[in-house]
């Protein structure tokens, strides 16, 4: 078994909490994704998991055993970093082949160790290569392989795609998620991007100020979130926000954001009852902001007027930079709308997919 467990584990560097109180069961087999901001404490994280950090409370379990005092080298894991970390004077095949001869395996079992770990990785042909000799993508692959051959029980990487460029970060992330497959092992992933931690993981941890805000499979994080921190770390562009209030006009619930009114659906209004006449954070993706010519069948759309700002042309999609009163916001819509620069244009917003956030607790209101 090669579980983990965070039991209410911190760690404080002086007066700075980096961890704080974490409770999370990463299961054996299991592809899972710190992600959150620069400075949430993921790393720092993965580094006690490691024991390249000692704990300041809880205990850290792997396979169910408490490895607080345990060696890093005898935890049973191995970790790829951000940097390479390569030695420069050794070929490929001595780097990968370094940390076993450490631990005295024979020539037979690094031979096949180094071998296998090759095929997985399509580096046969590098094997003699020293480290100048190779591109960032091979130099990340070499790094792979050097933690392949330990055959641990849990692989740790700190953000091992940050150092290549956007066309090798697409490719390789597919190759680790094929390689998690192949191996059948337990992964714990580190990452600030959350497109990565939403096509890599089975499920993702979102961290802030070193607290766990949610964990939980990438689509119900991009659809439920729990507040208005993963609501708007999950998803690319990010979720907008407007400041608005609930008001009811008869049997009918608004969201009253000054410059545009919509309203709730009927299966929506339950939990905003007790929010009539209160302010409240009121969000919507945007992709559910629809050119209404193009606007999907089956959505309950509300339309509201806009003046168009900004338009960028992804080819397959167009993001439009919109106005309305004092909110700015970005729509995702269909490459074949009319709309342009300078325009004032309607738009409509499906409100079947709006969240609704408690302005004093941040929280979601469900």
């Amino acid at each position: 078994m090669s579980s983990v467990t965070y039991d209410n584990v911190t760690k404080r560097f002086d007066e700075v909490i980096a961890v704080n109180k974490l409770n999370l069961a990463v299961k054996d087999k299991e592809f899972l994704v710190l992600v959150g901001p620069s400075g949430c404490g993921k790393s720092t994280a993965l580094r006690c998991l490691a024991g390249l950090e000692t704990i300041s409370e809880g205990n850290i379990k792997i396979g169910g055993d408490v490895v607080n005092d345990v060696a890093p080298k005898d935890r049973d894991i191995a970790m790829v970093f951000q940097s390479y970390a390569l030695y420069p004077h050794m070929t490929v095949y001595d780097n990968m082949a370094f940390g076993l001869k450490l631990r005295k395996h024979t020539k037979e079992e690094i031979e096949r160790r180094v071998q296998d770990a090759a095929e997985i990785l399509g580096i046969q042909d590098l094997l003699d290569r020293k480290p100048r000799q190779l591109s960032g993508g091979q130099r990340q692959r070499v790094a792979l392989g050097r933690a392949i051959v330990r055959e641990p029980k849990v692989f740790l990487l700190d953000e091992p795609l940050s150092n290549l460029d956007a066309k090798l970060r697409v490719q390789t992330r597919s190759e680790i998620t094929k390689l998690h497959k192949r191996l059948g092992t337990t992964f714990i992933y580190v990452t600030h991007d959350q497109v990565e931690a939403m096509t890599m993981a089975d499920r993702i941890a979102v961290l802030n100020f070193g607290v766990l805000q949610q964990v939980d499979t990438p689509q119900k994080l991009y659809d439920t979130p729990d507040n208005l921190f993963v609501a708007g770390f999950i998803g690319s562009p990010a979720m907008n926000f407007f400041n608005a209030q609930i008001r009811q006009e008869g049997n009918d619930i608004l969201v009253d954001a000054d410059s545009f009114t919509v309203t709730v659906p009927e299966d929506r209004k339950a939990p905003l009852q007790n929010y009539i006449g209160k302010s409240i954070i009121f969000g919507l993706r945007p992709e559910d902001i629809h050119d209404p010519h193009y606007a999907p069948p089956g959505i309950t759309p509300q339309e509201i007027e806009a003046e168009v700002d900004v338009t960028e042309l992804m080819g397959n999609e167009i993001f439009l930079y919109l106005k309305s009163g004092k909110h700015n916001f970005i729509a995702r819509v269909d490459p074949r709308t009319k709309a342009r620069m300078e325009d004032t244009i309607k738009v409509a917003f499906n409100m079947d997919n709006m969240q609704v956030f408690d302005k004093e607790t941040e929280k979601v209101i469900r």
